[in-house]
């Protein structure tokens, strides 16, 4: 059976750029190019029409700014998969990209094979961040989280819930897997996000990470 392309949102303000990426990917890395967007806002409106398997962002747009577009495509669709694409490997910029929800972070000098592999494991779920700079984030963005959860016990189902999601696992995905409704799997997510004093479901990957109860994946 022939494996389904990846479905690929490009936003990027420069359209060489654009250009560029469309050409380079093809059917031949297992993906498909099915729109492009020149700023912030036709990001957000393209995401929510097209309904793309993951989104490759550029953090510095016209309009509105990569991190203002991942925030709103999150609110309306909490599964979306955002790949950071940019120039500046800044810890602060990447911090941010995954407070706002993105899954990885790619530099635009890469290797057309890295982003294709970055590409397939954010649609896979998994978070996809430079070699070294995921330890850094733990630290930053969960060093108080992980000591306050030692005092705000998960239940056993948020347990569950958490280590679905780390797996990448959408809310009908989990919902699933646990014989529980969608609007319960949300429940779930809102409480144990809250307890662990996380903004995102890209946190909390990182944390359940942290605490073992998953392993990386690449």
């Amino acid at each position: 059976m022939e494996e389904k392309l990846i479905r690929v949102l490009i936003a990027e303000d420069h359209a060489v750029v654009r250009e560029g990426l469309c050409s380079l990917l093809t059917a031949r890395y297992g993906v498909e190019v099915i729109g492009e967007a020149a700023n912030g806002l036709e990001a957000v409106e393209k995401a929510q029409s097209l309904q793309p398997d993951v989104i490759l962002m550029d953090l510095a747009m016209p309009r509105m700014t990569g991190l203002e577009a991942i925030l709103k495509i999150r609110e309306r669709d909490p599964d979306a998969r955002t790949l950071v694409l940019t120039s500046s490997s800044e810890e602060a910029k990447v911090s941010a990209a995954v407070r706002a929800g993105a899954m990885g972070f790619l530099l635009k000098d890469s290797s057309v094979e890295d982003l294709a592999h970055a590409i397939k494991s954010v649609h896979r779920g998994n978070l996809s961040l430079p070699q070294g700079l995921a330890q850094k984030l733990m630290a930053g963005l969960l060093g108080t989280a992980a000591d306050e959860a030692l005092t705000e016990e998960l239940t056993k189902r948020e347990l569950d819930v958490l280590k679905c999601l780390a797996q990448g696992m959408s809310n009908a995905e989990i919902a699933e897997a646990l014989s529980v409704s969608v609007p319960t799997v949300h429940s779930h997510v809102h409480n144990l996000l809250g307890k662990l004093n996380l903004t995102s479901r890209t946190q909390a990957a990182l944390y359940a990470i942290e605490i073992g109860l998953v392993t990386p994946q690449s």
